[in-house]
């Protein structure tokens, strides 16, 4: 199957772009949040990871892995938190991973309204490109820290913060996918001509040798604005697998292969303040988001929660990556993850586990206090902490309603200035990175992590999920985080050592289908979660026969998925 495959892949994109040993291969095996276990140390049935460097040479490897039979995985900036684009250990074929990193291209259309971005282009290009132009994509913030890529966020259907903007959609796409008899094909949505010969398309895209004419495609979530204010509806604002938002290469995870988006660009969001507003009542917290949703008057921006205990986790376990995120940028981000992982790898190689993340964390004790007096103060007094950022049109209009409510015996706010609107957004969106730290340096009285991803009803008040009693010591630690006005949640579980975390889990999800959430809100399923029927449905209808990514959502592995049926019609 596999006889002569890797030097005719080294043919196609040169041999220092295809890796092989398990070192080598270890930063694209593992996921941001995977615990690299003895058998995934050992690469089982990786073949090995291909690098192209252009689009045509993306296709000519996708050919001729067709021809090898193997499984493919398609992975981007491999930043995601549920392995959702690294190999499933239940995958009984070989496997090739085909990173896209090399392949950074961004093209302006329509005076860059609009955009057309190549597989590897990250949020943090994307954002850099448009703002001279006083434009901004999707996301400006959060995964573009962490070096997340355009295509990856549309795949996946990922939210973001800003709350006027939804989940990352588009219905312009050029992807490749698998028909039942198993021949490849290029399916082109673009609303641009490139021809009809796949290796002159590509090559005219990627070059930029195209007008790009009006599309009728829907380049970014049309509805999400209204959708968001039914704050009496009792189903969730947005989720992984809403079913009005699966689309060809939206939601797609990788069941096809995506050469290009097209994607609306938003004018830049003009703040015209941040409300830092601390309270011991949840209930202010809820009564507070359905008066914003409600009010005739712009949406806020973006409505950022933060337990206190996730405020002191992050405080404790992700100042290293605040400071670096603060004096080097996003840009620098990739490259220090890589850096990372190649420390990571030597330290396991040499028996000590976790090397990156202690050293980091002995520098991050020794770093000064990055945090405002004011957001110190608010800790100490305040458990449920958000950071409100409004336009300058509703700015006026937002404090008359917090002055409504605070100050009270329960809770109180402050307009931020410009340096403490900046640190605090800084400090909630290194929550998520802390939580791991925090694992890895305390692994001696940990056993794991259980990362929930959650989407409320729009109409649920009761928000706040405290520890179910029967968890207490089974649980040393729990974040809560998240974008509170889209009632998408972030509940990061810490389990004691001895505890078992799937069965932590599976109790936790029995209390949330109860509730009528849905998970995950904004990630992928991964290998964490299980696909609902209508996304493991939408899954194989992309990809018959089980090629591309085989085992997402908990889904058949199996070739042609095996020609079973299960529970949701798909899995096994």
């Amino acid at each position: 199957m596999t006889d002569g495959l890797v030097p005719a892949l080294r043919t196609i994109v040169g041999r220092r772009h295809v890796l092989t040993t398990p070192g080598a291969t270890r930063v694209f095996r593992l996921g941001f949040r995977e615990e690299p276990g003895p058998a995934r140390q050992k690469a089982p049935g990786v073949v090995a990871v291909v690098r192209p460097g252009s689009l045509v040479e993306l296709w000519r490897t996708l050919m001729l892995l067709l021809a090898h039979d193997v499984a493919v995985i398609v992975q981007a900036a491999n930043t995601g938190l549920t392995g959702g684009s690294t190999p499933d250990e239940r995958i009984d074929r070989p496997v090739v991973i085909v990173s896209t990193m090399r392949l950074h291209g961004i093209h302006l259309v329509a005076d860059g309204r609009q955009v057309v971005c190549l597989p590897g282009a990250t949020l943090h290009q994307l954002e850099r490109a448009v703002r001279a132009i006083g434009r901004e994509p999707h996301s400006v913030i959060g995964s573009s820290c962490f070096g997340a890529s355009v295509v990856g966020g549309i795949c996946n259907n990922s939210g973001g913060s800003l709350v006027r903007r939804g989940p990352a959609y588009t219905e312009a796409a050029l992807f490749a996918r698998v028909d039942a008899d198993g021949r490849m094909t290029l399916v082109n949505r673009l609303g641009i001509a490139l021809g009809d010969d796949p290796e002159t398309m590509l090559a005219r895209l990627e070059r930029g040798e195209w007008d790009a004419s009006v599309t009728a495609a829907h380049l970014s979530d049309p509805d999400y604005a209204s959708h968001v204010r039914a704050v009496e509806e009792a189903t969730p604002a947005r989720f992984n697998a809403d079913a009005r938002r699966l689309h060809d290469a939206s939601g797609s995870a990788g069941r096809v292969v995506v050469f290009a988006v097209r994607l609306d660009t938003f004018a830049q969001e003009k703040a015209g303040g941040s409300f830092y507003v601390g309270t011991n009542d949840p209930d202010d917290l809820a009564a507070l988001r359905r008066t914003l949703l409600s009010a005739e008057m712009p949406l806020p921006i973006s409505a950022e929660y933060i337990h206190r205990d996730a405020f002191d986790i992050a405080d404790l376990y992700g100042r290293d990556t605040f400071m670096a995120i603060r004096h080097l940028g996003t840009g620098r981000l990739p490259w220090l993850f890589a850096a990372k992982a190649r420390v990571d790898a030597w330290g396991m190689a040499v028996g000590v586990r976790d090397l990156a993340d202690r050293v980091l964390q002995r520098i991050g004790r020794m770093l000064p206090d990055h945090l405002p007096a004011r957001m110190r103060t608010w800790r100490d007094r305040y458990e449920h902490h958000l950071i409100l950022t409004v336009d300058a049109a509703s700015l006026d209009a937002t404090r008359r309603i917090l002055s409504a409510r605070w100050p009270s015996a329960s809770g109180d706010f402050f307009l931020c200035d410009a340096d403490e609107a900046a640190r605090a957004t800084l400090h909630r969106f290194v929550t998520a990175g802390a939580a791991v730290r925090y694992r890895a340096v305390h692994r001696a009285t940990t056993s794991g992590i259980v990362a929930l991803d959650v989407a409320l009803p729009r109409n649920a008040v009761d928000w706040c999920a405290p520890l179910p009693p029967e968890l207490t010591g089974a649980v040393v630690a729990v974040l809560r985080y998240g974008h509170f006005l889209c009632h998408v949640f972030h509940r990061d579980y810490v389990t004691a050592r001895g505890a078992d975390p799937a069965a932590i889990k599976s109790a936790l999800l029995r209390e949330l289908d109860a509730e009528g959430a849905e998970y995950p809100a904004e990630h992928n399923v991964g290998r964490q979660y299980l696909a609902r029927p209508e996304l493991a449905s939408f899954y194989r209808a992309l990809d018959p026969t089980n090629r591309l990514n085989p085992g997402i959502g908990l889904t058949s592995t199996r070739p042609f998925w095996g020609r079973t049926a299960q529970s949701n019609g798909d899995n096994q």
